[in-house]
């Protein structure tokens, strides 16, 4: 029997209705244009998700009540500390993103030559390699901004596709991903040891932070969010990430991977620096322990 489901009829509000319904709710509302302002920009619905921890839970309760004496200034600092967070790891994340494509390219190229993505012997059963091939003729073709790419069709008719450092360049993370989780195992292996790290912990976090990188360039939550895609991680290091769900988990795998890459990058003196600038957001909720920094998998 299909399930009969309600019409959506819920009419939208004007940004003056929008302040007054979260004035009803409870909220200390200190200066109307500005809150006003920001709804306007921001929006009600993407705020409302930094509104939770402000909120009522208590039986008997609107889930909606907010909290005595709260501000809409501390959901606004919530939000802008959540933005900054986002910034900081896409910018970890194309330091790691630049330096696995370097690192496949390097190894592959030099032990089997510029054009080794073409062969499907260097990949399991698995991948679809006919597919590959064809997105990356697809984009290669459809190029015109980069340079280098109109450079090799310009000069080179044989092979039909640029080699695999400028090919790399223009592979999305995920696709990068991909085609390392089906490599096969012994050039797995060969790139991982230059991240100090196992093949299958290597795989597992480049999907991972694949995913990671999604959330942020669409400008999606990090605070107090359950990651649906979790990293694996070596035992010695689990007890102190009993949540593989968390955003500290995320934090652990990206410091990890920025040690081997950019040892002056100071990625976990900027974090420690962020959430210690907003000391009065929860970091619990993110899974970070009190006494974080202090712990042997931090360097």
């Amino acid at each position: 029997m299909t399930e009969v489901k309600a019409t959506f009829s819920k009419p939208a509000l004007t940004i003056e209705q929008q302040v007054n319904l979260l004035a009803s709710r409870g909220l200390k509302i200190e200066n109307r244009e500005a809150a006003s302002h920001y709804l306007k920009f921001i929006g009600y619905y993407r705020l409302s998700a930094y509104c939770v921890p402000f909120q009522c839970n208590e039986k008997n309760t609107s889930r909606h009540r907010f909290k005595p004496d709260t501000s809409f200034k501390q959901i606004l600092e919530l939000y802008i500390f959540d933005r900054k967070l986002r910034l900081l790891v896409m910018d970890a994340i194309e330091r790691i993103e630049v330096a696995i494509k370097a690192a496949i390219s390097n190894v592959v190229s030099i032990n089997h030559g510029s054009h080794w993505f073409l062969r499907q012997e260097f990949f399991a059963i698995k991948f679809n390699h006919a597919s590959f091939l064809e997105k990356v003729k697809k984009d290669i073709s459809t190029n015109q901004a980069e340079i280098f790419i109109q450079y090799y069709k310009n000069n080179y008719s044989d092979p039909e596709l640029p080699p695999s450092w400028m090919v790399f360049e223009m592979l999305s993370l995920g696709t990068v991903s991909r085609i390392y989780k089906f490599l096969k195992t012994e050039l797995k292996k060969e790139i991982a040891s230059l991240f100090s790290a196992h093949y299958k912990i290597l795989e597992s976090w480049l999907h991972t932070l694949t995913y990671l990188r999604n959330l942020c360039a669409h400008h999606s939550r990090l605070w107090n969010r359950i990651f649906t895609i979790k990293p694996k991680i070596l035992k010695e290091c689990k007890a102190h990430i009993p949540q593989g769900d968390s955003f500290f988990a995320q934090a652990f795998i990206v410091a990890s991977l920025l040690r081997e890459i950019s040892r002056d990058s100071h990625w976990e003196e900027r974090l420690e620096h962020l959430l210690k600038e907003y000391s009065e957001i929860d970091a619990s909720r993110m899974g970070f322990p009190k006494n974080w920094k202090s712990l042997p998998i931090w360097g």
